[in-house]
């Protein structure tokens, strides 16, 4: 719960000579001390005062907002209960390293009998602070060097540079955070990036440079982002064996979207849930705001866990995507969507099933996946606790599909083609869960209804990410 001290009126002086105590005055310290400890005994108090004391560059103001509520306790344990929360708001904004609570009675001449004082001691963090760590992504990794000025003038700011050397992706940017005052989960974001990536299974590269600003706010249940991205995109060969289709491509493109992603998350973890329910929908518009491309894209997440017998978990997933393309203009390759690989339908090889040329996957216009999984304990495990919680075994059945449509034939037609040589497989494997960062599987694969073209992984597969059918 943090640390909430409250400071105990036992140990005050009550006689003896060389406490400083008349004994004259015994009878009345005895009654002042009668009244703190019915203070102490959750008797109705009142917070007379709230204070901050350590603060530097931060403004009053700003922090008013996340500790108010302290004021409506109406009882010790509500006071150290409402503390403990404005504890956790206060860390929550960022700029303070340590964050101390301490509770005592009121003292002056103002002081009521039942008066509480309460003060937070905070720390806050250097003007400049550096950071080294690595990410894991979708079947790829990183190191990542960052530096980062928080709380620039006072209100909560951000200014943090991002460097990321990784497996498939090298990139470097520039962010500016502002949080609303009294709502931090209301916040703008300005970013400016540079991103080369390379996609060995489309025998592509690509190198991003664009300006990114976004718009986070929370809405009854429901998290909202509103972006616009503004992007110069340079497409280039990965190999000079790659297709035709894929040279086709190459070149410069600017691209201006608008877009929106609404997120209910009930979830437990990120990363392995026992429980709760996920729904992520997300549209973009690319086109009306200028640039080369020009679409509009559809984007679904649908995510349900339930626990089971004997401490395992039932899960069940789907994805879903379509994008359309607008103006009589082809989508591009850095547009479509891709299916495959250990974390969507595994069995398969990373993003290798639908349209291909000469071994170059080239995505899909539309695409599904569904999942469910059933996740356990380890066999044999002595006790709860330990590195054994870590871990779970995993039985799972995935399938999905990705192809091209002909938007001319209608939406009968479109779901004919969606259920056409459906890819689905089959296996067990072992889970790790790296904290609430990742997670690491390896699973024995039986990928089925496999089509010409596809590449395959019929056996052991491993696979380290974020995000998982």
């Amino acid at each position: 719960m943090g640390t909430v001290h409250a400071r105990s009126v036992d140990s005050y002086p009550m006689h003896g000579r060389d406490l400083g105590v008349n004994p004259d005055d015994l009878e009345v310290m005895e009654a002042v001390q009668e009244t703190k400890q019915e203070v102490l005994e959750n008797k109705d108090v009142v917070v007379q005062h709230v204070n901050i004391e350590g603060m530097g560059r931060t403004k009053e103001d700003y922090l008013g907002y996340e500790i108010s509520d302290v004021f409506t306790a109406r009882n010790l344990v509500e006071v150290m209960r409402k503390s403990h929360e404005a504890r956790q708001r206060l860390l929550r904004l960022g700029i303070f390293k340590e964050v101390e609570v301490v509770i005592d009675v009121s003292e002056g001449a103002e002081a009521l009998p039942n008066g509480l004082d309460v003060t937070f001691e905070v720390t806050e963090l250097k003007r400049l602070t550096g950071s080294y760590n690595t990410m894991v992504g979708n079947n790829e990794g990183s190191m990542v060097l960052g530096i980062k000025l928080p709380n620039m003038f006072g209100r909560g700011e951000k200014l943090t540079f991002q460097f990321s050397y990784g497996t498939k992706e090298t990139s470097y940017g520039l962010s500016f955070f502002k949080p609303q005052s009294g709502y931090y989960e209301r916040n703008f974001t300005l970013n400016l990036y540079k991103v080369t990536g390379q996609f060995p299974w489309s025998s592509l590269k690509e190198t991003d440079r664009g300006v990114t600003t976004e718009l986070n706010f929370p809405l009854w249940m429901t998290d909202h982002t509103l972006k616009w991205e503004g992007v110069w995109r340079e497409l280039g060969c990965l190999a000079r064996s790659a297709s035709f289709a894929v040279r086709e491509e190459s070149g410069h493109t600017l691209k201006s979207a608008l877009s929106h992603t609404m997120v209910i998350d009930t979830r437990n973890s990120a990363i392995l849930p026992r429980r709760g329910a996920l729904l992520r929908i997300n549209q973009e518009l690319a086109g009306y705001t200028g640039g080369d491309a020009s679409f509009l894209k559809e984007d679904i997440e649908l995510q349900l866990n339930k626990p089971f017998i004997w401490g395992s978990v039932l899960s069940a997933s789907l994805w879903g995507g379509m994008i359309y393309p607008l103006g009589g203009q082809p989508t591009s390759i850095a547009d479509r969507f891709y299916l495959g690989g250990p974390t969507s339908v595994r069995g398969f090889g990373m993003y290798s099933i639908g349209p291909q040329s000469e071994g170059d996957y080239l995505g899909g216009e539309a695409y599904w996946a569904g999942g469910l999984h059933l996740y356990t304990p380890l066999p044999f495990r002595s006790n709860k606790g330990g590195l054994a919680d870590l871990f779970r075994t995993h039985f799972f059945l995935n399938a999905g599909n990705l192809c091209n449509l002909n938007y001319g034939e209608g939406p009968y037609a479109h779901l004919q083609k969606l259920a056409e040589c459906i890819r689905w497989s089959y296996g067990a494997g072992i889970i790790l869960r790296l904290g609430n960062i990742a997670r690491l599987e390896l699973n024995y694969c039986f990928p089925m209804g496999v089509q010409s073209g596809d590449r395959i992984c019929d056996g052991v597969q491993f696979g380290a990410g974020i995000r998982f059918l």
